[in-house]
């Protein structure tokens, strides 16, 4: 559903949830059997999903199209191989993204026999159709606190990864009590995800796995509360 309203705050025990022993998943967005209208998308972001994945265990090779599909891994490692020819292992604090363009498989598995895997899963509907797979992954494990830094982008400046769509995003770590500004551009939307912590967005209290949309708010200021993670999408 497309916001039209300044802010509106979508709560993480109001998210869609899937349990299946293995895996235990948070469906900000309709996902598989968990379908919300009025929580089908935001702008172009059409999935967040927050899983948790047991040891030893993953999903199997399965096929995606016409998607940009981003994985940025919280805790744990996560075991990726593709249709491609790629295979990677991430660990905390890396992105990894995958332009489905007309068709890809892939399959994505926890390597650990002992730690889960804690990751967002992201995806957004790409400006074109039909374009050829790719894939490219970057770490972040060792930015800086308290400042955006930006890891994905249509054009892929400042090093972040390169995406199929205008949309920029943009990763914090906020210690407690510290803050940081947002300048949007005119007619651009925001998505702010909580991974960890408890902070404000213009006032408003979120905490872990709360999502915040905001339109038509020309400065946004981010407040920690006590140490905070979270993901930034400047959308068109």
């Amino acid at each position: 559903m497309q916001s039209i309203t300044p802010m509106k705050i979508r709560k993480s025990n109001e998210r869609g949830q899937a349990d299946h022993g293995w895996l235990q998943s948070r469906h900000t967005f309709s996902f598989g059997d968990y379908f919300d209208p009025q929580h089908s998308s935001y702008r172009s972001l059409r999935v967040i999903n927050e899983d948790h994945v047991s040891a030893k265990q993953g999903f199997g090779m399965h096929p995606h199209q016409n998607m940009e599909i981003i994985s940025y891994v919280i805790s744990g490692s996560l075991e990726h191989q593709d249709s491609m020819g790629n295979k990677a292992t991430l660990q905390a604090g890396d992105i990894q993204r995958i332009s489905a363009g007309r068709g890809i498989r892939h399959q994505e598995y926890n390597p650990s026999t002992t730690e889960p895997v804690h990751f967002l899963q992201i995806w957004i509907q790409p400006e074109s159709k039909e374009t050829d797979p790719s894939y490219a992954e970057k770490s972040f494990g060792k930015m800086k606190s308290n400042q955006l830094h930006l890891i994905a982008s249509k054009t892929g400046r400042e090093s972040s990864l390169s995406v199929h769509q205008e949309v920029d995003l943009y990763v914090a770590k906020l210690e407690s009590g510290k803050s940081l500004s947002y300048h949007t551009q005119p007619h651009r939307h925001l998505w702010i995800q909580l991974i960890e912590g408890t902070l404000s967005v213009n006032d408003q209290y979120l905490e872990a796995g709360d999502g915040a949309a905001l339109s038509d708010q020309e400065i946004v200021t981010i407040q920690s509360q006590e140490s905070s993670h979270l993901l930034l999408f400047d959308l068109k």
